[in-house]
């Protein structure tokens, strides 16, 4: 069955996945166009961000939340400046008063609607922040907020797991960082990336094998570190969403910290690595996780051999946009294979109202 039937056979019941299988299937059509703006997009964020800021505040929620923790990392490694995750129920129940002058705010939103993330954007601006919003909306409530906007342009997502939205706030926030600092990727690894995300689209056998490898287990860890540590949290999020299965994600250094006690025989682990400084420290610990703790653990590397195979990406911090892709497929497959429907969760909406 390839990725755009999604549709599986589950005792004399057809269920019905095509929504996730058909935009996760846009990515690389949403990327390149995404990356055909770059030039326009990080000039007018030059504008917004000069001078240059003291720190950089991010706003976000669910899988944005994770998009914006790829943000953390991307924006420190490229400013040297401080960046933090915006604690929303400061401002929406505990009524702070921010003092953000001389700060970027940045909202990230899939819809530019959530009142949470509209709200603290405008808290921090009235705080005197500057503001950027990234949304598939730039007319929404955010994007008014903000002084620029990047329009992600992934268009109206159905499904309620958001998969084209998230890879392309990663390219925004990659873009940000290039507005504001010295970018270790250039001209031809964004050229290469649609390219990659395709060729992983095009390969959907790793990932049925993965989603039956782990089957009916009740519980997952999903682990990465660096700039792989969003995918860990992205998939475990992914998993919650379709299937309902107890997933947590750690960063490597953290796992070690007391959660792998609930690592038993044949427990199954899904590990994200890259090539760059984090991938011997996520060797060593797949390995001991396997050879002292009798995980199952399933690799997705660029390494030869790994469960779910990557392309090489020669800029590190731009692998994790094709990493996750691999963590969409796996959610999909086992939603389908435990008879569920990726497409719309019991119980989840595509815009939460918190506050």
């Amino acid at each position: 069955m390839s990725l755009g039937q999604g549709l599986y056979h589950k005792r004399g019941l057809w269920l019905n996945g095509d929504l996730m299988a058909a935009e996760m299937a846009q990515q690389p059509d949403v990327l390149t166009g995404l990356i055909e703006r770059r030039a326009e997009v990080t000039r007018e964020l030059a504008a917004v961000v000069t001078p240059t800021p003291l720190g950089i505040v991010l706003i976000a929620r669910g899988s944005s939340d994770h998009a914006a923790v790829y943000g953390r990392y991307v924006l420190e490694a490229t400013t040297g400046l401080p960046v933090a995750l915006a604690a929303p129920s400061l401002h929406t129940l505990y009524d702070i008063e921010p003092r953000c002058e001389g700060f970027l705010a940045v909202g990230v939103s899939q819809s530019g609607r959530t009142p949470e993330i509209v709200t603290v954007l405008e808290r921090l601006v009235a705080g005197g922040a500057r503001a950027i919003a990234m949304t598939n909306e730039p007319e929404s409530p955010l994007g008014h907020i903000a002084e620029a906007v990047i329009s992600l342009g992934a268009g109206q997502e159905r499904a309620v797991p958001a998969t084209k939205t998230f890879t392309a706030q990663l390219v925004a926030f990659a873009f940000l960082a290039e507005a504001l600092g010295r970018a270790p990727w250039d001209s031809d690894d964004w050229s290469r990336l649609p390219d990659a995300v395709a060729q992983i689209l095009d390969d959907p056998e790793p990932p049925v094998a993965v989603a039956q490898a782990i089957g009916h287990a009740e519980g997952l860890l999903t682990v990465g570190r660096g700039y792989m540590y969003c995918v860990a949290l992205e998939a475990a999020l992914k998993l919650k969403e379709t299937t309902s299965l107890l997933s947590e994600g750690y960063s490597a250094a953290d796992l070690r910290h007391g959660p792998f006690a609930v690592v038993e025989r044949d427990f199954p682990v899904l590990s994200f690595s890259a090539a760059g400084p984090a991938a011997r420290d996520m060797l060593e610990l797949t390995q001991w996780l396997r050879q002292s703790r009798g995980a199952h653990v399933l690799r997705v590397s660029e390494d030869p051999g790994a469960d779910l195979p990557l392309p090489r990406m020669e800029a590190e911090a731009l692998a994790p946009i094709a990493a996750v892709v691999r963590a969409q497929q796996v959610a999909y497959r086992l939603a389908l294979y435990r008879g569920m429907d990726p497409d719309a969760p019991v119980g989840l909406t595509k815009v939460t109202p918190t506050r």
